[in-house]
């Protein structure tokens, strides 16, 4: 198995850190990607942020009311050691496919 840490995203704007209103998951659960994890609030806005990959949550940094600045660490996942990193697929370039569509041309009489 491998850890993998996942920061806190840049939330835009020039935003520097966020505060955890509340988790939504716990250290143990195993999380899918894209399920909520964590609301957070920022100068702007309140939201949450979704899991970037499958795991098992190790360790959450940050209780509510804790200030956290873009780039620390937010959530910490165990992951199998082959999928480790990998939170999606690689696309394969092909060469374009021409489709020709043939159609009868109807008889002048």
């Amino acid at each position: 198995m491998a850890e993998i840490s996942f920061p806190l995203p840049d939330l835009g704007e020039g935003l520097i850190e966020a505060t955890v209103l509340e988790w939504l998951v716990a250290a143990g659960d195993h999380v899918e990607r894209n399920q909520p994890l964590v609301e957070v609030e920022t100068a702007k806005s309140a939201l949450e942020l979704p899991s970037p990959q499958a795991g098992k949550v190790v360790r959450i940094h940050g209780g509510p009311g804790d200030k956290i600045n873009v780039g620390e660490p937010l959530v910490v996942f165990e992951v199998p050691d082959n999928t480790a990193g990998i939170v999606g697929t690689v696309p394969t370039e092909e060469p374009p496919r021409r489709r020709v569509r043939l159609s009868a041309v109807p008889d002048e009489d």
